[in-house]
C-alpha cells in the first residue's frame, strides 16, 4: 500500500472518530481537516501538490513577470516609495515568488532596492518546499509567522495599519473551506458531514450560523425560493480575511486572481448544484468524500462579495476583469508576437512550447476565465483614478 493511501486512510479514520465522538460537523469544518489537518491533510503531506492541477505559475515565468509590471506600477502611483512591501498569501510551491523575483531584480533595479518580499504561508510542508526554492534570495524574502490559518489568526510581524505595498494571492481563496447550503420546503438548511455504516453521509440541519441567511441578504438573492434540492456553497471564512487585510493595509492594494463568478452568475437557480469540485491527478469530480487528504477541493469565488464588503471596510475597487484581458492589457501579445520573430533563431521545439503555454493563460474556457479584482486603500485621488496597465478594459462586478 503506498505511503499516500496509507495517509488517506488514516486521515479518514481520524475525521471519523471526531465525528463520532462530536456528532455531526459542518462541511466547512471537513474541508478544514481534509485540507490543512497536519501531517495528512493535501496541503500538508510531504510530496509536491503541483501534478494535481494546472496552475497559471506553471506554465511559463511570464505569468509571474506581468504580474510583476503592473506592481511596480503600483509602486509609481504611490510615489516610489522607499519601502514597498509585497506579501504573497498562500505561495504553494514558490515558483511564482522565484519567476517574480528573479524578473524584477533585473529588470527594475530601482523597485528591488525598495522591495520587502513576505511570504504568508499556514502549511509547514509548504514553507520548506518554498525556503528551499528561494534560497537565493534569502535577504529578500522572509516568511511570517502567526499564520495558522490565514483568515483567522493574527499575523505576527504585521502590525496594524502599517502596511504600504500590496496583498496579493492567486489561486487562494477557493481554498478557504465553505459552508454548504440547500433550499428544502422553502428554508435554507445547511449540509453537515456525519457518519454512517459505510463511512461519511450527509445529512440536512438547521444553519450553523445566522451569517448564512444574512449573506443572500446582503447580496439580495431570494435562494429560498430557489427550486426544491437547490445546494451551493458559501465562503464565511473569506469575510475574516477581508477584515484582516484592510486592518493591516495603511496604503496601497490588495490583488486577488481566482477563478469564480459574479453573485448572480455564481447563484443563479441553474447552477443548482453549485461548484465545489475534487481535483486529483489533473483530474476532477465531485466526490468529497473519496480519497480524503489525498485530493484538492476547492469551490468558486463570490467576487461581487469581495467588492461589497471589502468596500464596506475601506478597499475600494479599482478594477475588476478577467484574466485573459489583464494579461494582453500587460502586455502578453507582444510577448506572443516576439515569439514569431525569434522561431528564426532558437529551437523551433521551445518556441511551440511556450506559445502553447501562453495561449493557455488566455484560453477563456480555462484559466484566462479567471478572475481578476484590484482594491486599494489610503490612496489620494489622482493615484485612485491613475489608469492601471492591466485593467484597461475593467468590467463591472455590481
Amino acid at each position: 500500500m503506498s505511503t499516500q493511501r496509507q495517509a488517506s486512510q488514516e486521515l479518514q479514520r481520524l475525521i471519523e472518530g471526531r465525528i463520532r465522538q462530536r456528532g455531526r460537523v459542518t462541511f466547512a469544518q471537513f474541508m478544514e481537516w481534509a485540507l490543512y489537518e497536519p501531517g495528512l491533510g493535501y496541503y500538508e503531506q510531504g510530496s509536491p501538490i503541483e501534478p494535481d492541477y494546472l496552475t497559471s505559475p506553471h506554465l511559463a515565468p511570464d505569468f509571474a513577470q506581468l504580474l510583476a509590471e503592473q506592481m511596480f506600477q503600483f509602486w509609481e502611483i504611490l510615489g516610489s516609495p522607499s519601502v514597498f512591501a509585497v506579501i504573497e498569501m498562500g505561495a504553494g510551491s514558490g515558483r511564482l515568488a522565484e519567476d517574480w523575483l528573479t524578473y524584477v531584480q533585473t529588470a527594475h533595479p530601482p523597485f528591488w532596492q525598495a522591495l520587502e518580499y513576505r511570504i504568508l504561508e499556514r502549511s509547514a510542508t509548504l514553507r520548506r518546499l518554498q525556503q528551499e526554492r528561494l534560497a537565493a534570495f534569502r535577504d529578500k524574502v522572509s516568511w511570517l509567522d502567526g499564520a495558522t490559518h490565514l483568515a483567522e489568526q493574527d499575523w505576527d510581524g504585521i502590525p496594524d495599519q502599517s502596511v504600504t505595498g500590496c496583498f496579493f494571492s492567486n489561486e487562494l481563496v477557493d481554498a478557504f473551506p465553505v459552508h454548504r447550503v440547500q433550499v428544502q420546503d422553502g428554508a435554507l438548511r445547511e449540509i453537515y458531514v456525519a457518519v454512517g455504516e459505510t463511512g461519511f453521509r450527509e445529512v440536512l440541519g438547521d444553519l450553523s450560523s445566522p451569517v448564512l441567511q444574512e449573506y443572500f441578504v446582503r447580496l439580495g438573492i431570494p435562494v429560498e425560493g430557489y427550486p426544491q434540492g437547490y445546494q451551493t456553497e458559501v465562503n464565511l471564512r473569506v469575510l475574516d480575511w477581508l477584515h484582516l487585510l484592510s486592518r493591516k493595509l495603511r496604503r496601497g492594494y490588495v490583488l486577488t486572481l481566482d477563478y469564480g463568478h459574479t453573485a448572480d452568475r455564481y447563484y443563479s437557480p441553474h447552477r443548482s448544484q453549485g461548484t465545489l469540485l475534487a481535483y486529483r491527478q489533473h483530474s476532477s469530480h465531485t466526490d468529497p468524500y473519496v480519497q480524503v487528504g489525498s485530493q484538492d477541493l476547492t469551490a468558486h469565488v463570490d467576487f461581487t462579495t469581495l467588492q461589497q464588503v471589502g468596500e464596506t471596510l475601506g478597499l475600494q475597487t479599482l478594477g475588476w476583469t478577467r484574466q485573459s484581458s489583464f494579461l494582453v492589457c500587460l502586455g502578453l501579445t507582444e510577448r506572443l508576437s516576439a515569439l514569431s520573430q525569434a522561431a528564426e533563431t532558437v529551437d523551433i521545439g521551445q518556441v511551440l512550447q511556450r506559445r502553447q503555454a501562453l495561449h493557455s493563460l488566455l484560453d477563456p474556457m480555462g484559466l484566462g476565465g479567471f478572475g481578476v479584482l484590484v482594491q486599494a486603500k489610503g490612496l489620494t485621488d489622482s493615484e485612485r483614478i491613475h489608469p492601471l496597465r492591466g485593467f484597461c478594459e475593467p468590467e463591472r462586478i455590481l
